[in-house]
């Protein structure tokens, strides 16, 4: 199994960590300290060393950070973790906090309104965050302080680091030789007077260079930092035990190899602007060049920009992925009303069958299973603690994804496992309303995620309700499955352009009784042409996911013409695409699944 059940939450381990870290806070002379959920390349994921928030909180979540105090301690979340929170940490020791709805600069303030100094890694917070806060808080006498990692100066058992394999990521999959790719983006640079630019995210390393690693569950990413000139040349810092033969071989006389503890020096020897992103790069790595300037990671936009050999391999990845989960909801929509299984049991089978595809390297996050309640934790994670049956008539979330040689895959399904109540059905279909609105969108080039937003929530706004999260998220090719910087949000202001790929998730949760989500991911593309239509360039969604939406939680009466006719057309093109991957008794559930409304 690439998941695993142990549960990784120790609470009770929460309240003599935290005195343990008073004590070096007092000894460093610090009034406040903060302890993210990040390590020094900002990703989502992190290596065990890093877990430092969960080793010190609790708390598993992939985002997040604690401000700790002489008296109390803030676990600051989104709406995401608002229930996960409340339940993996010890609430006389921690207290959750709405987050971003109230600024840290803000909760610091009102706590320490004599002032006070905040001690922080300076490897594990970016420019900006520092940045902000340093700017609100100066008003109410707050400092900001450079300090050693006081977690793992209490952390007696500290994992250590990551050591997995670099591997080569073909050509012929990414659409573009690492040479072509440092020559356009090193052009840009020369352009803006950039001598050359600080690479810190693991993802924007293996694109730029054709790599992928074996550090990050689930995350095909190298940890590794980089030097991008503006000659084309790169100077790679990565464990050398990482590289093969191959690896180096393919990386070539223009990618010079150091080790990554010659990082920091190596910044300091730097001559001209050099560009760091500010969003991402470490407060310690702005410190160390003597000419920093800001602006965007070069490799940002045109990773997120996919080829066409990209698109086809998740084109390709996406349909091995779709015959793997008709199997396993075939399989499901005949065990689960037995009332035999548990959401270990069911997460199980849906690995096994993505396994079946020898192009799988692994998953691409731990699958989300929730039956009944546990459906209302949006990043629920099921532990042999947590274990539910699945219960004849609860709702079963299933929130999944695999990494694939040619395409990383995401998936939510929401499914009944018995007689559907009304209310269950009028919310689920409120959800594939937005579905549907996002998925026959079409928009003036220039656009971006946040004017389509909306979308997928009017429905759920006419009937008094909202979701938590975003809509959606851009998503790596052979990459990571959360990618920016393209969003589908109330915030995100990057425009859509074609060869982006995003998911398109909204969803609808009932705290304590169930939840909803469904989930595809789309591609953007140039629109048809309307007859009548103007010279306007147009975009729209070209869909990937090929998977059938659970008929018997549709009440069609609340569905307008337009929007019935494209869940049939859907159905109706998943029994073409997917019908000749499955057979027997797979092949006849798809059938019944893919039946018009």
């Amino acid at each position: 199994m690439f998941q695993s059940f142990e549960s990784l939450t120790r609470p009770e381990q929460g309240p003599p960590r935290l005195a343990a870290l008073r004590e070096a806070m007092v000894a460093e002379g610090v009034d406040a300290f903060l302890v993210p959920r990040a390590d020094a390349h900002q990703g989502e994921y992190v290596a065990p060393r890093d877990e430092r928030l969960a080793w010190l909180t609790g708390f598993t979540g992939s985002a997040g950070f604690c401000a700790v105090l002489a008296d109390q301690a803030g676990l600051f979340v989104d709406g995401r973790y608002t229930l996960q929170a409340g339940q993996q940490v010890d609430s006389a020791a921690f207290t959750p906090v709405p987050w971003p709805q109230t600024k840290l600069a803000d909760w610091l303030s009102e706590r320490l309104p004599g002032g006070g100094t905040v001690g922080f890694d300076p490897w594990l917070h970016t420019v900006r965050e520092i940045a902000d806060l340093r700017a609100k808080g100066e008003d109410h006498g707050i400092t900001c302080r450079e300090s050693i990692n006081l977690v793992d100066a209490t952390w007696p058992d500290q994992p250590g680091p990551p050591r997995g394999a670099f591997r080569v990521h073909p050509d012929s999959l990414a659409g573009e030789s690492h040479a072509d790719k440092r020559a356009r983006l090193a052009a840009e640079l020369a352009h803006a007077g950039h001598g050359a630019a600080v690479l810190t995210s693991p993802d924007s390393i293996a694109w730029l260079l054709n790599i992928r690693g074996s550090d990050i569950r689930c995350n095909p990413v190298p940890h590794a930092f980089a030097l991008l000139h503006e000659t084309g040349l790169v100077e790679l810092f990565a464990d050398p035990a990482k590289l093969t033969a191959e690896v180096r071989a393919h990386l070539g006389k223009d990618v010079a190899l150091h080790p990554p503890e010659a990082f920091a020096g190596r910044l300091s020897e730097l001559t001209g602007p050099v560009r760091i992103d500010p969003a991402s790069a470490p407060v310690a790595v702005e410190r160390a060049l003597p000419e920093p300037v800001h602006g965007p990671d070069p490799c940002l936009l045109p990773k997120a920009r996919k080829t066409p050999a990209e698109i086809a391999g998740m084109e390709a990845a996406h349909l091995r992925d779709a015959a793997a989960m008709c199997r396993f909801l075939a399989w499901l929509d005949e065990a689960a009303p037995t009332g035999a299984l548990t959401e270990i049991d069911v997460v199980t089978r849906l690995e096994e069958e993505r396994r079946r595809a020898a192009e799988l390297v692994e998953i691409s996050f731990d699958t989300i299973c929730g039956a009944g309640p546990h459906g209302a934790i949006v990043h629920y994670r099921v532990t042999q603690e947590t274990n539910a049956p699945v219960t004849p008539g609860e709702l079963l979330l299933i929130d999944s994804g695999g990494q694939y040689v040619d395409g990383t895959t995401d998936i939510t399904r929401t499914v009944a496992t018995g007689p559907v109540t009304d209310a269950q059905r009028a919310a689920f279909t409120q959800v594939l309303k937005g579905l549907v609105a996002i998925h026959r969108a079409r928009w003036p080039r220039g656009l971006a995620g946040r004017d389509l937003d909306a979308l997928a929530r009017i429905a759920l706004w006419r009937a008094g309700r909202d979701y938590d999260h975003g809509t959606g998220h851009g998503v790596g090719a052979a990459l990571s499955v959360h990618e920016g910087p393209q969003r589908l949000s109330r915030v995100s202001d990057v425009a859509l352009e074609p060869g982006m790929v995003l998911s398109n998730e909204p969803g609808y949760y009932r705290a304590g009784e169930w939840g909803i989500r469904l989930e595809n991911i789309v591609h953007v593309v140039p629109a048809a042409e309307l007859e009548g239509g103007d010279a306007r360039e147009m975009l729209a969604f070209a869909n990937l996911t090929w998977v059938p939406i659970d008929r018997r939680l549709v009440d069609r009466d609340m569905l307008d013409r337009d929007e019935a006719a494209w869940c049939d057309a859907y159905h109706a093109e998943i029994r073409a695409r997917v019908g000749p991957l499955v057979e027997g008794a797979v092949a006849d559930w798809l059938a019944r699944a893919t039946a018009p409304l």
